[in-house]
């Protein structure tokens, strides 16, 4: 029993430890993206785009984003803009209405007459509209407060001169120009995750996801995909990444094209926004379950790789969970190879945290120096004092206790240890308590110093368990929109 017992421990552990190697694995792909790339079959390429911007409430910001996209350095003649106002209360309608007379024959207002359905209603309003005309050989979707840096859209539109792609994305970057923690520590994830990871998926062949304020798709490609978004999930631009691919075509992603968008400065808005894209993933993960890891149905989308990197990050905080289990666990049982193991994935994690993070900040040497903090302290305080520990031991059996003004004993030690192997699960829990304390309104000061000694992964993990929960108890898929006020105009 015991020999069995030990087994199940040790392969819990095992298994927590799936995301670091996965992490450390797709961040090794990324120097091949110099060589396996697409830029061999792009060419100048300069097709007619119609831009279509979903739009409630986005009074403060759409002006701003029209005008951003009338300077880009792209044809005049070969770019219209139709902003889709669904039943906005604001002056949405005034603000597109003054560009379109400012911008004859380039600007145009589609309103809905009934809204409130979600974005893809929103975007297929305007897609119906744009597919009744010739016109259009390109559709870009794009966010009412994104810019768009003004070389942007033909660096995208050049992957297009390839018949085989049939979409290509950007490079979204956080752009406020007053950033808070928060924002700091979201700029310093959509480098990992967009400008890192993403190059990787380019060296795959397989993209997970166009990025939802930068979906360039060909005509052919979108009538190909049923002419219209995705309605059925709250992962419409994950759907459309991976019908195109199934379909025959390629996605790409194209780094050097940099898109500015502005992001939640509170946890509250964080977590509605992620619980959404969580959820979403979560159903598309149900939907394409004859997919994964099935190589002989589609070679990239169905390859181990892919499969490991999708289901490494979506499961992460299950995987968490099992680690914490199993070191507890194996620590009753066998307290010494508890002890081994623990030193061994912590030096492993440690190992992939200083990898991840200095060429995360090397891929995007801006955002690495506005957020070298959060960069530092993206997986929290604790963590880091855990990693130190994996090559210290004395710290938790001598140190921690000196710290805390208590004698070392066993008692202590056994508390201590018990502590620190639990805390991958504990860690989410403290996320939690840190959005409540937010909305406790015990200040932004405190606020951010219990985000940086809890840390920024643990809480986005929080957030994806909230997902699963949500999913599982068939919660309605309510569309929260982010509230935007304009930072990234200046």
């Amino acid at each position: 029993m015991t020999a069995a017992l030990t087994v199940f421990f040790v392969a819990l552990i095992v298994l927590g430890s799936l995301p670091v190697a996965a992490g450390v694995y797709q961040f090794l792909l990324i120097p091949l993206h110099a060589f396996r790339n697409h830029y061999r079959a792009a060419a100048p390429y300069l097709p007619r785009v119609a831009v279509v911007v979903p739009a409630w409430n986005e009074g403060a910001v759409v002006g701003a984003s029209i005008d951003r996209l009338m300077l880009l350095e792209y044809p005049s003649d070969c770019l219209r803009i139709y902003v889709v106002d669904d039943a906005s209360t604001d002056n949405t309608a005034e603000v597109v209405l003054d560009r379109a007379a400012r911008y004859p024959g380039k600007v145009f207002h589609l309103r809905r007459a009934k809204g409130g359905e979600g974005k893809a209603h929103t975007l297929n309003f305007g897609i119906r509209e744009i597919l009744q005309q010739d016109w259009m050989q390109a559709l870009l979707i794009m966010d009412a407060d994104v810019i768009y840096r003004p070389n942007s859209l033909r660096r995208m539109t050049a992957h297009l001169a390839d018949p085989a792609v049939g979409a290509v994305t950007a490079y979204i970057r956080e752009g406020s120009m007053d950033p808070n923690y928060l924002t700091r520590f979201i700029a310093f994830e959509y480098t990992a995750a967009q400008a890192a990871s993403r190059r990787a998926q380019n060296v795959l062949g397989a993209l997970a996801c166009l990025a939802g304020g930068a979906q360039l798709h060909s005509r052919e490609n979108l009538i190909a995909i049923g002419g219209a978004i995705d309605t059925s999930t709250l992962a419409e631009d994950t759907i459309s990444t991976i019908e195109t691919q199934l379909r025959g075509r390629k996605v790409v992603f194209e780094p050097h094209a940099e898109v500015l968008a502005e992001e939640p400065g509170s946890i509250d808005a964080l977590w509605k926004q992620r619980l959404r894209w969580a959820r979403g993933n979560v159903q598309v993960t149900r939907r394409y379950s004859n997919l994964w890891f099935r190589p002989w149905r589609h070679r990239q989308l169905g390859g181990f790789s892919f499969g490991l990197f999708w289901f490494t990050t979506l499961l992460l905080p299950l995987l968490m969970i099992g680690a914490s289990v199993g070191l507890l666990g194996l620590y009753v049982v066998d307290s010494s190879l508890a002890d081994t193991l623990f030193h061994k994935t912590w030096a492993l994690a440690t190992g992939s945290y200083v990898l991840q993070t200095l060429m995360t900040a090397q891929l995007d040497p801006r955002t690495g120096r506005r957020s070298w903090r959060e960069a530092l302290m993206f997986p929290g305080v604790i963590s880091l004092v855990i990693m130190v520990t994996a090559f210290a031991p004395v710290l938790m059996r001598q140190t921690v206790p000196d710290l805390l003004h208590v004698r070392p004993t066993t008692t202590v030690q056994h508390i201590i240890t018990l502590c620190v192997y639990g805390w991958l699960s504990l860690s989410m829990l403290a996320a939690w308590l840190v959005k409540r304390a937010e909305k406790a309104n015990i200040g932004p000061a405190l606020t951010s110093l219990l985000v940086y000694l809890v840390g920024y992964g643990p809480l986005l993990c929080a957030i994806t368990f909230d997902a699963y929960i949500k999913e599982m108890r068939g919660a309605a898929q309510v569309w929260d929109k982010t509230e935007k006020t304009g930072r990234v105009m200046a």
